[in-house]
């Protein structure tokens, strides 16, 4: 039987064992992260369509809590077909991973990341997966100096990337646009990794791996990707169960929104995915015909039909892979799916983003959270003791007492925001309306 170290159920603080608490470590993490500010404020932060624009489709909270579902629905899988690691795999755990993974994200999807990494680029930049684990271990306040205090193996498991920032970020960099209006998107993507500031805690997390085993855990690539950054070569287990279940979840639920909101039609649907299927998906030809039919469907229940059976393929297809080098019990091995559930989930997920996430409409929205994170975080920068609420004002003149950089603290701060929430303060600092100061300031 597999066993792991019980020091990855140690937490940094620990804190005392409440009277009569029978949970097990992981389920005391699942609560702590159910239970939290920042896990609330996903249900008004941007999935893939703008928050308010329809009451039908995913937010960030409801894409995580079915990221969570799935995600189980993959433990047992490999329990199934893997008896030999079932001792190790944790449904609490894998839904504490899933119910957190995106907490980080700040308000207004990716354009709020691209604008909050330009902001910060000379300051140690920002990435959503970064920001969570900062949430996670120093500022969601259910202690005082540790955050949510979770186990290792559960910060272990949301670490996509466990690399710093400094070994992964591009050493160039692009011409500076004239303004905020000019900035390209695309030229300002985020590094994917820890903030260097954080690097004591990543090493707190990381402590019970053996320095060869750790060393290769943290390997990069050789070569820089297309925008210029280097990536993570590894990942944990937990964690690979993790991003599986949100691959899922995103392609064939943000799928669904889109269908139902009329953005994808019938001819691009047998276009761009069914002639790609045929000659090397999962499914045969009829099979396929009926789960296309099913899908534009004007009838609810075949639509979930359809739905429910790419999801079941799709979980039912996982399998581990083994990590070459790695022999610690939680990073030997990988989950992924079969040759072609992966080809079906790589089409469905390209298909999402060429014509949900890239299409203009989109993009516009993105574009305008991308303005409104900027233009707070110059406003804020400009006088931090004055524009910042009182208690991240005291945090920001800590920072640069101490010989940090304030920086963080304002992007610490906009990152919290929901998409609304910034929304509204953005018209109050810059709108021709006074709007109402003191709601605000309640909420600050």
């Amino acid at each position: 039987m597999i066993s792991t170290d019980p020091l990855w159920q140690q937490r940094r603080f620990g804190g005392t064992q409440r009277q009569d608490d029978r949970r097990s470590p992981f389920q005391r993490d699942k609560g702590r992260v159910l239970h939290s500010a920042a896990f609330r404020r996903l249900q008004s932060k941007t999935q893939v369509l703008g928050v308010g624009m329809n009451d039908f489709y995913r937010t960030r909270l409801t894409h995580s809590i079915e990221a969570a579902q799935i995600g189980t629905g993959l433990n047992a899988q490999l329990r199934d077909k893997h008896p030999e690691v079932a001792p190790l795999l944790d449904d609490p755990l894998i839904e504490a991973l899933c119910l957190a993974h995106d907490i980080g994200h700040p308000p207004f999807g990716h354009g709020g990341e691209v604008a909050l990494n330009f902001m910060m680029r000379e300051h140690g930049g920002f990435e959503g997966n970064g920001q969570t684990f900062r949430i996670l271990t120093q500022l969601e306040p259910y202690t005082q100096d540790y955050g949510m205090d979770l186990t290792r193996r559960t910060l272990l498991g949301v670490l996509k990337y466990p690399v710093l920032h400094g070994r992964v970020a591009s050493k160039g960099g692009h011409s500076l646009p004239a303004n905020f209006r000019q900035l390209k998107a695309s030229d300002w993507l985020p590094a994917k990794a820890v903030f260097d500031e954080d690097s004591d805690i990543l090493d707190w997390v990381l402590a019970p791996l053996e320095a060869e085993q750790k060393a290769l855990f943290q390997s990069i690539s050789q070569h820089p990707g297309e925008n210029g950054h280097r990536r993570a070569r590894y990942r944990s287990l937990d964690c690979s169960i993790m991003e599986l279940a949100d691959d899922i979840a995103y392609s064939v639920h943000d799928l669904e929104d889109a269908i139902v909101l009329g953005i994808l039609q019938p001819d691009l649907w047998q276009e761009e995915v069914v002639t790609e299927l045929e000659s090397r998906g999962p499914f045969d030809p009829p099979t396929l015909e009926r789960l296309s039919r099913d899908l534009f469907c004007p009838q609810q229940y075949r639509r979930k039909e359809a739905i429910g059976t790419l999801v079941n393929g799709l979980v039912c297809a996982v399998t581990l892979k083994p990590q070459p080098g790695l022999s610690a019990p939680l990073l030997a091995q990988r989950a992924v799916l079969d040759d072609d559930y992966r080809v079906l989930l790589k089409v469905l997920k390209g298909f999402v983003l060429r014509n949900v996430v890239q299409k203009p409409e989109v993009q516009l929205l993105e574009f305008k959270g991308q303005q409104i994170v900027m233009e707070l975080f110059e406003a804020f920068g400009s006088d931090p003791k004055r524009l910042l609420p009182r208690p991240t004002a005291t945090l920001w003149q800590q920072h640069v007492a101490e010989g940090a950089s304030g920086n963080r603290v304002i992007a610490d701060y906009i990152s919290g925001l929901t998409d609304d929430f910034a929304a509204r303060l953005h018209g109050n600092l810059f709108g021709a309306g006074s709007g109402n100061l003191f709601e605000l300031q309640s909420r600050l």
